[in-house]
């Protein structure tokens, strides 16, 4: 092994898919991993769980001189997000045009279909002891403030039932 060596830092591995998917994606689709990656941001929670970017449909250019016209984002909406997501239309292509960094998109498409929630599942917490219960009473006990103590003993349950 001594004939290996590393060259370089360390890479995470999402910058190698994303270096390998983004030609694809593009060449597709119109659209790069960050655009899918960053859809949450872009549109907010609540829709990014029921709607994803589809493809940046570009108008055709018969010449080179022909002015440069904005494209279309299609986006893959679940039935009633659809509306919601129509609603917010003109906010989301000023989002997407500002994640660009140009004025890219022009209009928006909303193509129903079912999109799958990727919604991370809360896991199951188990049931705290008495002993448990009691240290953990005991140690936000002194906080005088009964919002925050029970804000604390709250977060301190879930830590420690979420322990094995």
């Amino acid at each position: 092994m001594a004939g290996n060596k590393w060259r370089g830092n360390p890479v995470p591995v999402s910058d190698l898919a994303s270096a390998i998917l983004d030609p694809v994606l593009r060449k597709r689709t119109g659209i790069s991993v960050g655009l899918i990656q960053s859809w949450e941001e872009i549109v907010g929670p609540r829709l990014a769980l029921n709607s994803r970017p589809e493809k940046i449909q570009w108008p055709r250019r018969l010449h080179e001189d022909d002015p440069f016209e904005p494209a279309v984002l299609v986006v893959a909406c679940s039935g009633p997000a659809a509306l919601h997501l129509q609603h917010e239309t003109g906010e989301i292509i000023g989002r997407v045009n500002a994640f660009l960094g140009f004025n890219a998109v022009g209009r928006i498409r909303i193509v129903q279909k079912p999109v799958a929630s990727v919604a991370p599942a809360r896991p199951r917490l188990r049931k705290l002891s008495d002993a448990e219960r009691s240290k953990l009473s005991g140690t936000v006990g002194k906080i005088e403030d009964e919002g925050l103590r029970a804000s604390l003993e709250k977060l301190g349950a879930a830590i420690v039932a979420s322990r094995k």
